[in-house]
């Protein structure tokens, strides 16, 4: 459903969303002037189309798990990468914009090494996006993806992990990511599952331990 509410009054409980319509991008861009940098709300940006979401402790545990595995896989491997979080990625002229749950560059990080700044006229668009869809989105989150052009997408329902990848100007279910080709990351939810009641360093050290049992 869509709804029409004043931004100035707008509060989005946790693990609601507010679809707004009718948004100019200019009034997007002032919106995320007016939200702020430090907030735990996430936005998405579709030719008009304006949702506001606030996580729920669930999201916010899965999200940072998987993000931290991301990067013990990467450091296991001894891959160089960069990780930009929730980063507002928008790009007028094709009227799209979002936040990602985490992000990260593999494959262009030489090129956005230590950046603070980005211009997606100029910069490449993440490698990977991670998305954590615990509710069901008001605003489907794909179309705005490939228009940003970001590579390939986790997405994780609070169950399965699913590997997305962008052909032809549309994402594909693929069996193995571009990441990490070596690796069945689908394994990943059960890993986490397991050594959730473990606590975080358990977990660490496990993902750790089952990238190099692979390796051999």
């Amino acid at each position: 459903m869509v709804v029409k509410i004043p931004i100035q009054r707008l509060q989005v409980p946790p693990g609601q969303r507010v679809l707004l319509q009718d948004v100019s991008w200019e009034e997007f861009v002032a919106i995320l002037q007016d939200l702020g940098e430090h907030r735990v709300t996430r936005i998405a940006y579709d030719d008009g189309l304006l949702e506001i979401m606030s996580p729920l402790p669930e999201h916010e545990y899965f999200k940072q798990a998987l993000s931290i595995a991301i990067e013990d896989i990467a450091e296991t491997l001894e891959l160089n990468y960069e990780s930009y979080g929730s980063t507002t990625w928008r790009q007028q002229a094709k009227q799209a914009g979002l936040e990602p749950d985490n992000c990260f560059y593999f494959q262009n990080e030489a090129r956005v090494k230590g950046k603070l700044q980005f211009d997606l006229n100029q910069d490449p668009p993440p490698d990977l996006a991670l998305e954590i869809d615990i509710t069901s989105p008001s605003l489907e989150r794909f179309p705005i993806y490939a228009r940003l052009g970001v590579p390939e997408l986790w997405c994780y329902n609070g169950e399965v992990l699913k590997i997305y990848q962008l052909q032809d100007g549309q994402y594909l279910e693929v069996a193995q990511s571009s990441i990490f080709p070596q690796l069945n990351i689908s394994q990943l939810p059960e890993l986490i599952e397991t050594y959730r009641p473990a606590g975080r360093l358990a977990l660490r050290k496990a993902v750790r331990a089952w990238v190099k049992s692979i390796l051999g």
